[in-house]
């Protein structure tokens, strides 16, 4: 089997400001790529047609908890209440190390079928060492690139743990398979949440131990503290932190995410859906931090980034709409958000909310090659007069002809490779099941 792999002839929109979009090859070695232009030849390399298509970095998702893929479209009318009484308050605790396999493998399998290549894995699951390893064996049997972001269930209680709320000492272990990987797709990070003081001093201190980055769900409510401020009260507010939502915030806040280092995840389909409040890309924007973006929950929204960055330039258009039209209340006048902003919220700003902008986000030499090839033979995407138009606005999953991680083809003339989909969707139905008997599932 050849180490060397040839994407032919697309048109490629690199990202890269330097490359920009051009028709070239890309030749890729050792999952790493080594050259981008036209006309290459090498003999014996596996060959990726790309004739017609447009080729573009892997779609990155920076927030989605991944394990609620099985119980994938049982929160399609949920308000975030609702979500937090049922699916973390009734089905959780339900949730065993097979469900966790089954759901993680699912919503992999769904973001490499939509173009995603990486994926922040929010895994509020492990409550057992079992959970966890269900976690990591079913993202290793992916291809999927992940950072697994260790979490424990709201709802679950430690007693290895300093406080409740507080991540035990499994996340160590973890963090040591994760690094013994040979793959390397899989890294680590915190999901840091808890509701006591201690708790979090103790999360925030575990990430300064292991030397990994956070998460934190940090929407900002009336009569809570603010969560920037409470972590500064506590001491603990550092640089390499994914704030997820951040609905809410003031600029004041968002000043003080961008000069400490930190970085936003906003899944705007969801906060609009749900309630979390209005999705801040353009206040985002204006603070010179850019977002990335994110699907959040399967148990309501789908698992690809076509749908998230349509949805986040919709709300960021519409916010400078409305305060076109309100003239005087103090906020800025806003440049149009653009497709190409919002592309890159789905690619570069994903690379760099999760530190990774040196290997992914962009194409170029000496990046992982991490890409989608995206047909343009439906009536849907022609005539191409402005390719990231048609990526942002036109493309839909079923666009997505081949999928490549880290040099690895996972997904080839619209077929996913490697995973036996037919047993999958058998564990899935039987999981279904069970929960259904165990009225996990009852409104």
């Amino acid at each position: 089997m050849t180490d060397t792999l040839v994407v032919r002839g697309g048109h490629v929109l690199t990202l890269d400001p330097q490359l920009g979009t051009v028709d070239a090859d890309i030749r890729v070695d050792n999952g790493v790529v080594t050259d981008i232009r036209p006309g290459l030849d090498v003999p014996g390399a596996r060959v990726v047609d790309a004739t017609g298509s447009l080729v573009v970095p892997g779609l990155i998702d920076t927030h989605r908890h991944m394990w609620e893929a099985a119980l994938r479209g049982t929160g399609a009318d949920d308000s975030l209440d609702d979500y937090f009484t049922f699916t973390i308050g009734t089905a959780a605790p339900l949730v065993d190390p097979e469900t966790v396999y089954v759901g993680e493998l699912l919503s992999a399998c769904a973001a490499l079928d939509a173009g995603v290549t990486t994926v922040q894995d929010i895994a509020n699951i492990h409550d057992t060492s079992e959970h966890s390893d269900a976690a990591a064996d079913a993202l290793r049997a992916s291809g999927l690139r992940t950072v697994l972001a260790y979490g424990h269930s709201p709802s679950s209680r430690h007693t290895d743990a300093p406080a409740p709320g507080a991540l035990s000492r499994d996340a160590e272990r973890m963090r040591n398979r994760l690094a013994a990987d040979g793959q390397g797709l899989l890294t680590m990070a915190l999901a840091a949440d808890a509701r006591t003081d201690e708790a979090v001093t103790a999360n925030w201190r575990l990430a300064a131990e292991l030397d990994v980055p956070v998460a934190m769900h940090a929407m900002r409510r009336p009569g809570d503290e603010p969560p920037l401020e409470r972590l500064a009260r506590l001491g603990v507010l550092r640089d390499r932190v994914t704030y997820i939502h951040a609905t809410g915030y003031t600029a004041e806040d968002l000043a003080r995410v961008r000069d400490t280092g930190g970085h936003l995840s906003i899944a705007p389909l969801i906060e609009l859906l749900m309630g979390h409040g209005y999705p801040p890309v353009l206040d985002a924007l204006d603070a010179g931090l850019p977002p990335s973006l994110s699907t959040d929950v399967e148990v309501t929204v789908p698992g690809d980034m076509f749908t998230q960055m349509r949805t986040a330039l919709a709300v960021a258009r519409h916010a400078g709409y409305t305060r076109a039209a309100a003239p005087g209340d103090g906020r800025p006048d806003s440049p149009r958000v653009t497709v190409a902003q919002a592309l890159e919220m789905a690619t570069v700003e994903g690379a760099r909310a999760l530190g990774m902008e040196d290997r992914i986000g962009s194409l170029g030499v000496g990046k992982q090659a991490d890409l989608l090839v995206l047909s343009t033979d439906r009536p849907g995407m022609r005539p191409v007069h402005d390719p990231t138009a048609t990526v942002v606005l036109q493309a839909e999953r079923g666009d997505v002809d081949t999928v490549v991680v880290g040099g690895r083809v996972v997904k080839e003339h619209g077929k996913l490779l490697h995973v036996r989909l037919d047993r999958l969707y058998e564990r899935a139905a039987a999981v279904l099941h069970r929960l259904a008997t165990a009225h996990a599932l009852d409104r």
